[in-house]
């Protein structure tokens, strides 16, 4: 027999997936191996004219309480854990226990249940596997005598090794321990992320007890990541909500890309501050216009107009649903991503004329309980930049009072430049973009690139600064433009060389107290 070479002796099969499980015991059964199955993965395979011993034959105690302890016996885990040295065989031989050499299990589907089907706690928690984690963590840590198979996949490509060698090189044994491991790892990842609510607090890891664990479930491979060259996928975190921009629903045009999904996330981080209709231009992952209006087709026009030649294949987000007057004036100018809460069914028949128009139905988010970024070997995690804006908590550090308009030019500004990429700097009048310096290394750079976009219509404007203004340079410039309020955060140790410039230019100035650098 061709089993006659073979190390496996006994397997215990107990999965809930049946894939490729009668195959994978009558192939271990043609080498000679003993089967032991547990209730359900036994029928399967008599079924199959297999001969197999159950669970409960071999422990001489039945499952019991509906199924939840079946493998949970010093029987199984003596089999597993025990090592192949005089001391263990002697013990095993005296306590009347079998090795046990290869194991085959995977898990109840917990993610699909809890998460996917999203089904009440009682039947959320009857999947929550605990004989087959211990099963595959068992045989994982003894993987240099026994053999643990936690995928299907892995099944045909194991009993060819066994056939060709009659043995399993170390390396796949490792392969196949770690795979287990993992397999168990992330299990308990979405076990722990529904009963945490899905929620991934900063604190925790920040303050608490320095341990980060996430898990996320890929949703599906990306065309390419930033370039080309670059391979990328989007995975879903635990709790995400139908209408998350990750889970989105895509009304018209090609799927998202990397590029989409960042620019998309900028917009909508910005759009979402504002109570009134508004629109949102991004290029690049960081605001090119942007305007509030009574009306959203008002909205997105002078948001375009803020920068024609920036939105040019950009994203737009709006916070309102997407009116036939707002669809023409977007068919006027070429973008790549259309982002809103809803369309009426005249503008999404209009964007959808479109060619290559994408088209992306979204619920406006909440903030995120946590931001995540890689650096090389590590992971920086942080508090979102949610700070409310409240300015009668500003502090006027000038003789001259903004105006009311002005104070809703500031408020306004404030919002857009704690979303551009620092150095920022946003000039705006009218609740409209007319400049925006956003990504330089240095401040005065940016004012400048913020006052050339704006250029005469700086006259009357405010500014906004996402950090403090450290040299007079900035206000100088603002002020030779015509501007006539600046909105900083305060709080450089040179701050008098600023005020003083602002006093002598008779311009105003707010000190709001809150940095927003966005790196």
């Amino acid at each position: 027999m061709a089993g006659s070479s073979c190390v496996i002796r006994r397997a215990l099969l107990s999965v809930w997936d049946k894939t490729g499980i009668c195959e994978l015991a009558a192939g271990l059964h043609e080498m000679g191996v003993k089967l032991i199955a547990s209730g359900g993965t036994a029928r399967s395979i008599r079924q199959a004219g297999l001969p197999v011993m159950e669970v409960s034959q071999l422990t001489g105690f039945p499952e019991i309480l509906d199924g939840r302890v079946k493998t949970l016996h010093p029987k199984i885990f003596g089999g597993l854990l025990a090592l192949d040295t005089p001391e263990h065989r002697l013990e095993m031989e005296r306590e009347g226990l079998w090795y046990i050499d290869l194991v085959a299990v995977n898990l109840y589907p917990f993610r699909e249940v809890a998460w996917q089907r999203r089904a009440e706690l009682d039947e959320a928690l009857e999947h929550i596997d605990i004989g087959g984690s211990a099963l595959l963590r068992a045989a994982a840590k003894n993987f240099p005598r026994v053999v643990v198979l936690s995928s299907p996949e892995q099944y045909q490509p194991v009993l060819e090794e066994l056939r060709s060698r009659g043995d399993l090189t170390v390396d796949t044994r490792r392969r196949l321990a770690w795979a287990a491991f993992r397999h168990s790892s992330i299990y308990d990842a979405w076990v722990t992320a529904y009963l945490g609510m899905g929620k991934l607090n900063p604190q925790e890891p920040v303050e608490g007890d320095g341990e980060l664990l996430m898990v996320g479930a890929r949703s599906q491979v990306l065309p390419y990541g930033e370039n080309p060259h670059q391979k990328a996928a989007l995975y879903l975190l635990p709790g995400c909500p139908p209408g998350a921009l990750s889970r989105a629903q895509l009304l018209a045009g090609r799927p998202l890309s990397y590029n989409n999904y960042l620019d998309a996330a900028a917009a909508l981080a910005l759009v979402v501050q504002y109570e009134e209709p508004a629109a949102v231009a991004i290029k690049h992952a960081s605001p090119c216009g942007c305007a509030v209006a009574t009306e959203l087709s008002s909205a997105f026009r002078a948001c375009r107009d803020a920068d024609p030649v920036s939105i040019f294949g950009g994203v737009v987000a709006v916070n309102r649903e997407v009116d036939e007057d707002t669809a023409r004036g977007m068919r006027e100018v070429h973008l790549d991503l259309v982002v809103a809460p809803g369309y009426s069914p005249s503008a999404l028949q209009l964007l959808k004329r479109r060619r290559r128009l994408r088209v992306l139905r979204v619920t406006l988010p909440q903030p995120t309980a946590a931001e995540l970024r890689t650096i090389p070997g590590g992971l920086l995690l942080q508090e979102p930049d949610a700070a409310r804006v409240d300015p009668t908590r500003w502090q006027l550090v000038t003789s001259r009072k903004p105006t009311e308009d002005e104070l809703a030019d500031a408020v306004f500004a404030w919002r857009v430049v704690r979303v551009a990429r620092s150095n920022a700097v946003v000039v705006a009048r009218g609740r409209v973009t007319l400049g925006i310096g956003a990504g330089q290394p240095s401040r005065i750079s940016a004012a400048r690139l913020a006052l050339a976009q704006a250029g005469e219509r700086a006259r009357g404007a405010v500014m906004a600064s996402d950090g403090f203004l450290p040299f007079p340079d900035v206000v100088q410039a603002a002020a030779a433009a015509g501007v006539t309020c600046l909105v900083q955060p305060g709080g450089s140790v040179r701050d008098e060389e600023s005020v003083a410039a602002a006093e002598q230019a008779g311009l105003s100035m707010l000190f709001t107290g809150v940095r927003h650098f966005r790196h």
